[in-house]
């Protein structure tokens, strides 16, 4: 007898048979922000086969009454990091969950490819800081190795991948703090490399000029990887040079790679950070505005929370990272370096690039979300002014034991921005979701990770007045799917993949910085490729995803 969930497998003769599937009354939101409508959509061979009014259908087919509920394309989580639980946790319930049929991995210049014998060590440790600790076996010669690892167990979501800048780095100048140089070919090194990737079906590349190596990227480096992008047609995505006082400058920056290369651009998580920065956003999006009537392509994507993530590391200055992990530990054994970098971090100033976090939102402000170390474990969930008194030590101090002795790999979520900037970026008309969250098991990490997309469907939407629900889906869905070119997802329309979501107007996040890694509520229906992934509001276990190549 056919599952209700839809797609279910018989077997006739030992050969697995698909079942059709009939997802009939619902209220249909087609992903383009009009209107819903009631009908019916039948699920054929993993595409949307048919849209109308009491289709008629064989006794073979597995069907699923709406009764109301809505039916939108499968959420595209347009900024995450997955790359590495993926290959651990194929099935990703917190994403799936969500509504989520498709990921974008390989932001902020972080990648787990490519890599040669010469640089996978470091790239290792590169990923290792951001996610946590990475094995060499999850560090990958290109795309297509990576590909191979997700599909060997299979995978219950799509995943869409952006090549990170740093392992183009890493692979060619290492962990110097440089441009790379004309002379020596070394540009024309990483855009081949990058051109590979790009052939194998990479979405584009991602940059993260905060992040070393990336951050040490001077502007014919950008400019020669912008227009390698642009001839593949494929998109550059930027954690760009600051979201701090430099906003508008580093905005500047980003649009003149677009400018001088013609590639399209997503500005990753737009955000004016640190209370003295606040009210920025609103002249940010002016801007972009003006740069897309002169004819550049850019848009930007955005989690909607009042609160961002990332690692212990970023609380210091990029230079600090000159030559990697072994030397900032050098340069922290220097009784002078070490007290210059502690007067930064706490009380800012002009000696380095951009501005102190620490000084900006105070050390009460950043949280502990992972820590791998055992004997620091214990402090998670906790700011760093309550984890240092609970050690009897100073906040800076306690930071230079986490470096030492958890290698740099702690998680931090850091309170810093403000709700009517956050309100002003997500309702603009370039915004598309992203979740940006860090996964790591056994964590506390930042809720984003387990609500973003029910969050916005659900409360943002029906108490905070922010979105009309087809806007709200639209933002999840077509939006992300035009950036990336992913052509046939992220609109609910004959011939598309089946990639839908079924979920109740009472949809709504449960997730919340002190119980983190709650799910939400609301969605019973998750198809992947046609095939059922969350049936009943209960998880299948099938693994119909793919890397969707460009």
């Amino acid at each position: 007898m056919p599952d209700p969930g839809g797609r279910t497998n018989r077997t006739v003769e030992g050969t697995p048979v698909i079942i059709d599937t009939l997802i009939r009354e619902a209220r249909i939101i087609d992903g383009t922000g009009a209107p819903w409508y009631r009908g019916d959509v039948l699920i054929s061979d993993g595409v949307i086969a048919r849209i109308g009014h009491a289709l008629a259908v064989d006794g073979n087919v597995a069907v699923v009454e709406a009764e109301g509920r809505y039916l939108a394309p499968g959420f595209i989580d347009a900024h995450c990091h997955d790359d590495l639980i993926f290959l651990r946790e194929p099935d990703r319930p917190e994403k799936a969950f969500q509504g989520v049929t498709s990921i974008v991995v390989g932001n902020c210049s972080f990648s787990l490819y490519p890599a040669d014998q010469h640089s996978r060590e470091n790239l290792r440790q590169h990923f290792s800081g951001l996610l946590g600790e990475t094995r060499d076996s999850e560090i990958f010669e290109d795309l297509n190795g990576y590909r191979d690892a997700l599909m060997g167990e299979g995978v219950a979501l799509n995943v869409v991948s952006l090549v990170g800048h740093a392992a183009l780095r890493l692979a060619v100048i290492g962990h110097d703090r440089r441009p790379a140089t004309e002379t020596e070919t070394e540009i024309e090194r990483m855009c081949d490399l990058l051109a590979e990737q790009l052939r194998q079906g990479a979405v584009g590349l991602s940059l993260g000029l905060v992040y070393p190596p990336s951050a040490f990227a001077g502007d014919a480096e950008l400019f020669a990887i912008g227009r390698t992008l642009q001839r593949y047609g494929k998109v550059l995505a930027a954690h760009v040079r600051s979201y701090e006082a430099g906003l508008m400058e580093a905005i500047e920056e980003f649009g003149a790679i677009l400018r001088t290369s013609g590639c399209a651009g997503l500005l990753s998580h737009l955000q004016s950070a640190g209370r003295p920065n606040w009210g920025q956003i609103p002249a940010a999006i002016e801007r972009l505005e003006a740069m897309r009537d002169e004819g550049i392509d850019i848009s930007f994507d955005m989690y909607p929370y009042p609160a961002g993530s990332t690692w212990l590391l970023q609380l210091l200055p990029a230079a600090a990272m000159d030559g990697g992990l072994d030397g900032l530990k050098q340069r922290l054994r220097d009784p002078v370096a070490l007290s210059v970098l502690r007067d930064w971090v706490e009380n800012g100033g002009d000696r380095f690039h951009g501005q102190s976090k620490v000084f900006l939102i105070g050390w009460e402000n950043v949280r502990l979300s992972a820590v791998s170390v055992d004997g620091l474990k214990h402090l998670e969930g906790l700011d760093m002014c309550v984890a240092a008194a609970m050690l009897d030590l100073a906040p800076f101090d306690l930071l230079l034991r986490f470096i030492e002795e958890d290698d740099g790999q702690t998680g931090i979520i850091l309170f810093q921005l403000d709700e009517d900037d956050l309100h002003a970026a997500c309702c603009n008309r370039l915004y598309m979701a992203g979740s940006d969250g860090l996964p790591r098991p056994g964590s506390k990490p930042h809720p984003r990770a387990f609500g973003t997309f029910p969050r916005i469907a659900g409360p943002l939407r029906r108490d905070k007045k922010w979105f009309t629900l087809e806007d709200a889906v639209r933002r999840m869905t077509s939006v992300a799917a035009q950036r990336f070119a992913l052509v046939d997802r992220g609109l609910l329309r004959p011939g598309l993949a089946a990639d839908l979501v079924l979920f109740e107007d009472a949809i709504t996040d449960r997730a919340t910085f002190e119980n983190s890694r709650e799910l939400p509520s609301g969605i019973t229906h998750v198809w992947v490729n046609g095939i059922a992934v969350i049936a009943e509001g209960r998880q299948t276990g099938a693994r119909p995803g793919a890397l969707l190549s460009v």
